[in-house]
């Protein structure tokens, strides 16, 4: 017990050091700001985290009585407004605790939570606790993404970005078989949308072996593409029209071309013309409509990663080896994405590359329950209260996805319109 008990401890201290290390990058006076009007400020993050933890097993798990019971409320749980509703950019200072209240309530729970390490019965509520940090900072990164530069603070000794090396376009056959999805009951940790392992049988398809880049999405934008009302469904347009959106949110028109955000500094997209195209699933879907081409489902990119020609399943589309730094673009290795198909040893069978790693991928599907769903017992509306037909599957990982969430059963969902996410797309050609 001493052993897993150290084990959490090092899980944790990693994730805290990485957390403090997120809102560094925000300048102080920036953190109350809402880059993406669908957030909280940066600052109910920072009360978030800590509240989460404690609320979930320092009160319900350990009953432990509150030292700062306002917070905890305060704090709790964050926002998934109507993709279609604004909210305030800003907050007033007044709304909000003082960044050194919020400081010290982050401090003392953190205290409470490494006395729980060795509690037995807490093992598998802070393993949720520790993945929800860990799911935090790619969410945070979003909302740094959108942040003003003369708002942030670039840290040093971050890797270069990297512009060759990128695969050739060509598309492979997958033929019909089995998709293995969700995983089993085994008393590892998974979120309830995991579960249960299940599987289903796909029909032949052939499938893009690189996502969608940035060159091949400008043709699309160069073309007329977003004035095109037949390539959009109703809500996409509607969408597209009331935001007056003309091309990805990461770019930037600049005299006769186009600039490229990243995290830190833009940069001309042709130096990035082959990394992946961050995109909503709106305009992901219409690209699909110009190329005569349509969106994965979640059983076909199941297939495409972890089948064989031989039969079986892989646990990952490399094999069944632990995810390490030549598979693919994931756990913050580069903090930016990298040409498309840069990491050959990722590939699936199938010769497909990255379907984990350097941006989650759309689908096509819904985010609805596998067949003998069961609930959270300590987070029953983490995964239930978003299967309404309004948000939708993706799969794999970005660059800001921690190694721990880099497992088959991992499921991410969005609403279509919501253009922040660290997420490409590929094609399926059928028929």
């Amino acid at each position: 017990m001493k052993v897993a008990a150290t084990a959490v401890a090092v899980a944790f201290e990693k994730a805290w050091e990485r957390s403090d290390r997120i809102f560094d990058l925000v300048a102080e006076e920036a953190l109350l700001a809402r880059p993406i009007a669908l957030r909280q400020p940066f600052l109910f993050y920072v009360g978030h985290l800590p509240a989460f933890a404690w609320n979930k097993v320092c009160r319900e798990g350990l009953g432990r009585p509150s030292f700062r019971p306002a917070f905890d409320s305060l704090f709790e749980r964050g926002i998934d407004p109507p993709d279609d509703q604004d909210l305030p950019r800003d907050d007033q200072a007044s709304t909000w605790p003082a960044l050194p209240e919020v400081l010290a309530y982050r401090d003392r729970v953190r205290a409470a939570i490494a006395e729980a390490w060795d509690e037995p019965a807490m093992a598998p509520v802070l393993e949720m606790v520790l993945e929800h940090e860990l799911m935090h900072h790619e969410t945070l990164l979003y909302m740094v993404h959108q942040l003003p530069d003369d708002r942030k603070r670039p840290p040093g000794g971050l890797p270069p970005l990297v512009f060759g090396g990128a695969a050739e376009a060509s598309r492979a056959v997958v033929p019909a078989g089995r998709a293995c999805f969700g995983r089993a009951r085994d008393g590892g940790f998974g979120w309830d949308n995991e579960f249960p392992e299940t599987a289903a049988d796909v029909a032949a398809f052939e499938i893009d072996t690189t996502p969608v880049r940035n060159r091949e999405y400008l043709e699309f934008v160069e073309s007329g593409g977003y004035a095109q009302r037949a390539l959009w469904s109703d809500g996409a347009w509607a969408w597209r029209e009331d935001r007056g959106i003309a091309h990805p949110i990461a770019w930037r028109r600049s005299g006769l071309g186009f600039r490229c955000r990243t995290l830190f500094r833009e940069v001309a997209l042709e130096d990035v013309a082959d990394w992946p195209v961050y995109v909503s699933r709106c305009e992901a879907a219409a690209f699909a409509r110009w190329r005569g081409g349509r969106l994965p489902t979640e059983t076909e990119l199941h297939r495409a990663a972890r089948g064989a020609p031989e039969g079986g399943w892989r646990r990952h589309p490399w094999g069944d080896t632990t995810p390490r730094p030549d598979h693919g673009n994931f756990g913050f290795r580069h903090w930016a994405p990298t040409p498309v198909g840069s990491h050959p040893a990722g590939q699936s069978a199938f010769g497909v590359h990255e379907l984990v790693g350097n941006g989650w991928e759309w689908t096509d599907t819904p985010f609805a329950p596998f067949p003998g769903f069961e609930a959270m017992a300590t987070y029953p509306g983490y995964s239930a209260d978003f299967f309404d037909g309004r948000h939708y599957v993706l799969l794999g990982a970005s660059w800001a996805t921690d190694d721990r969430l880099v497992r088959p059963g991992f499921r991410n969902w969005f609403q279509p319109h919501y253009p922040y996410v660290f997420a490409k797309f590929r094609l399926v050609h059928t028929g």
